[in-house]
């Protein structure tokens, strides 16, 4: 079920908002962490028509997806590797632009982690990525919540993954450690569509932690009712163009 989610239309909205700050130019390298289908890739490789674009994920079914896109568009400047960055031997200095919309929350050591991409950057070269802040600011996290629990208690905080990078202080004293200078962190706030329609919105967000977690403490009884108070918020999100939740993420960047 997850790997069939379409998260380039859940992000639809972050993705321009990437485009927007990603600054790539006709002879960049660009290299793209946790790439998933590969749309931010292309979408940089169709920028860097003298340059390059690399997409690493972990996910063989979404690299597998993202060759499969990209060959359909006829790219010829653009690769993908199922790869995970924190520990991938890139080419030294090699890529004049590191993007990832959402893709390095889930680092083990986020400094050691940085710190190799960083090498992997050419000096001077521009990170530019998106990270979710706290959970108490997405209205998605918010609503699931009071619809498992069944009342409106406050929703904890959540500093696990892919929440890990939400406070700033953080993010900013981890790539300073890990090399990078010029740090700016912008607050950036976005929709986004969990599925088409309600029921499919269910069987999306029951693969999340948070729903497991909760859904695993209740009997079955009480499974059925919470599973029928997230239709009814699924429901009263939808529109004619999905189901919509409000967002908010920090756009942060860095240079090497």
């Amino acid at each position: 079920m997850a790997e069939l989610f379409d998260y380039d239309a859940e992000l639809r909205r972050y993705h321009r908002r990437l485009l927007d700050e990603m600054f790539v130019s006709p002879d960049d390298h660009v290299l793209d962490i946790g790439c998933g289908a590969g749309q931010t890739t292309r979408a940089a490789a169709g920028l860097a028509v003298r340059g390059s674009a690399l997409g690493v994920d972990v996910s063989p079914a979404m690299v597998a997806r993202a060759r499969r896109l990209s060959a359909d568009e006829g790219l010829r400047n653009v690769r993908f590797e199922e790869a995970d960055a924190q520990v991938h031997p890139f080419a030294p200095a090699h890529f004049t632009v590191g993007i990832s919309r959402f893709g390095t929350m889930f680092f083990a050591d986020p400094i050691a982690a940085f710190t190799h991409i960083g090498r992997a950057l050419a000096p001077g070269g521009r990170f530019v990525q998106l990270v979710w802040q706290d959970s108490r600011r997405q209205e998605w996290a918010t609503a699931i919540h009071h619809a498992l629990v069944g009342d409106d208690s406050p929703v904890p905080r959540a500093t696990e993954k892919p929440f890990s990078l939400a406070d700033p202080a953080t993010v900013h004293g981890i790539l300073t450690t890990a090399g990078f200078t010029d740090i700016q962190i912008i607050d950036v706030r976005e929709p986004i569509c969990l599925a088409t329609d309600p029921e499919v919105a269910v069987d999306t967000v029951r693969v999340l932690r948070m729903v497991g977690d909760e859904l695993a403490r209740l009997d079955a009884d009480g499974t059925e009712r919470a599973l029928e108070r997230l239709r009814e918020v699924m429901a009263a999100h939808s529109t004619g163009d999905g189901v919509w939740f409000d967002s908010r993420a920090w756009l942060i960047t860095a240079h090497r």
